[in-house]
């Protein structure tokens, strides 16, 4: 099994800057635990409330108070990439008004380019105010504890979408907004509480949950993640009596998962699966190897002889979105290779469509054509906004973060770097600036933090 977490959790982190010890200043009172008990507790309220946007933003504002009144803030290994890279993005906006090949002249707005700065931003502070919180303050198993409990709301989510799929309402933050911004379909997504997205994917429409998020892709890419910290949180550190809740727990989160039918997070799941039976066979835990195979197999057994099998099939069947995804993907190489320091500093809406350049959206056709490049992966609008230099730069520091734990194998240590590890896959696929980014960024400070407890513990113990 995996190896537990260690128990304590002393503040011993260096502090940033190079000031000799006798000028140091004194730290100032250590922050406290509510603003990130109350951002995961409350999510399904964030989400009523029509705040599920910009609750994380929010919160982030007295987390930056409390880090500023703490005078001394402790930064994680490679926190100058990643501020390298803030300043590249932010550096970004003089090239909003350059015009990318094959899109639509003067397309860049400053909109688009403002709020990812500013997702950029609250990812920081929240990965920092985490960092800085000690164990006595929030334990590590506490917060994957919380983690887990928002991924079974978001398993709750999912099957209550598919059997209310209509279900919408508005939310108090939407009455309250302008007629203007409401008529706006980027506003509503955000403000506009539904269970599920209606498409046609399979031919007929169908319902792909979504709750308590905007989209179905933030959904897939979300509960992959929460629920690595269900399985660390109650499984590898759990009785029997809650193992067997998250094997009940996974086996109810299958029906939503395959109906979502987001196939980037189908490959996502059996990545993971991959990974840490990688993980396993490193450390010799062969019963737990097999006991995973095992469960694989009778898995798979059970699954062929359902109705979810024929989803399955009809999605393979049906990939009619692979089209506009090669051509935005192409577009967004494209743009990096024309402007490959600093890119355009946001998306682009293509011109034309996959077809033909003179196929555009009309009054009739809203759907037609004009696609925005960098909307299907965190990697392409990193490509098309901050050229080669930005793109290195922001999966060099997550990158440099996985290589610098690599040999923890605490249950922590094995569910962050999973988590940090499965980023890179899902920005193929999924936009991941919002939740899918600030997840990540918890991911990196409960490593950060084991880090810590371990090297004191050495250090202890001499």
């Amino acid at each position: 099994m995996i190896s537990d977490l260690p128990r304590t959790g002393r503040d011993t982190a260096r502090p940033l800057g190079d000031i000799p010890e006798p000028h140091r200043p004194e730290p100032g009172p250590e922050p406290p635990a509510w603003p990130v008990t109350l951002l995961f507790v409350l999510y399904p309220v964030w989400w009523a409330l029509g705040l599920t946007s910009i609750i994380w933003t929010l919160v982030a504002v007295p987390m930056a108070a409390y880090l500023i009144r703490r005078r001394r803030v402790r930064v994680p290994p490679g926190f100058p990439v990643w501020l390298l890279f803030l300043l590249w993005a932010v550096v970004g906006v003089v090239s909003l008004g350059l015009d990318a090949p094959g899109t639509l002249p003067s397309s860049g707005g400053f909109l688009g380019y403002a709020q990812r700065i500013v997702l950029y931003a609250t990812g920081t502070i929240l990965m920092l105010y985490i960092g800085n919180l000690s164990e006595e303050t929030l334990p590590r198993r506490r917060l994957a504890k919380l983690l887990g409990i928002l991924g079974a709301v978001t398993v709750v989510g999912g099957v209550v979408a598919l059997v209310l799929p209509d279900l919408s309402f508005m939310s108090p933050v939407e009455m309250v907004l302008p007629g203007g911004f409401r008529s706006s379909k980027w506003v509503e997504d955000m403000v506009h509480p539904g269970l599920a997205q209606v498409q046609d994917v399979l031919g007929t429409e169908g319902a792909r949950p979504k709750a308590p998020f905007e989209y179905t892709n933030i959904w897939g890419n979300n509960l992959v993640v929460l629920l690595v910290w269900a399985f660390v949180a109650w499984w590898a550190h759990g009785s029997r009596g809650s193992r067997w809740g998250v094997g009940i727990l996974l086996a109810v989160a299958a029906v939503p998962t395959v109906y979502s039918l987001n196939r980037a997070m189908w490959i996502g799941i059996l990545l993971a699966v991959v990974y840490v039976a990688f993980r396993m066979m490193l450390r010799g835990k062969l019963f737990v190897l097999g006991a995973l195979g095992v469960t694989l197999i009778v898995g798979m057994m059970v699954f062929a002889l359902s109705p979810l099998s024929t989803m399955v099939k009809e999605r393979a069947a049906h990939g009619h979105s692979d089209n506009i995804r090669s051509t935005l993907a192409a577009r967004s190489i494209e743009a990096a290779v024309s402007s490959p320091i600093l890119g355009y500093g946001t998306g682009r809406a293509l011109q034309g469509s996959p077809s033909s350049i003179a196929i555009g959206r009309t009054p009739d056709c809203k759907q037609c054509g004009n696609s925005t490049v960098g909307s299907t992966g965190q990697l392409w609008l990193l490509l098309i906004s901050n050229g080669f230099v930005g793109t290195v730069l922001f999966f060099g520091f997550f990158g440099l973060v996985v290589w610098r734990y690599r040999k923890d194998v605490t249950a922590v240590g094995i569910g962050g770097s999973l988590v940090v590890l499965l980023s890179f896959w899902f920005s193929t696929a999924y936009t991941s600036a919002g939740s899918p980014l600030n997840l990540t960024f918890v991911a990196v400070a409960l490593l950060w933090r084991n880090d810590l407890d371990l090297r004191q513990r050495q250090e202890d113990t001499g």
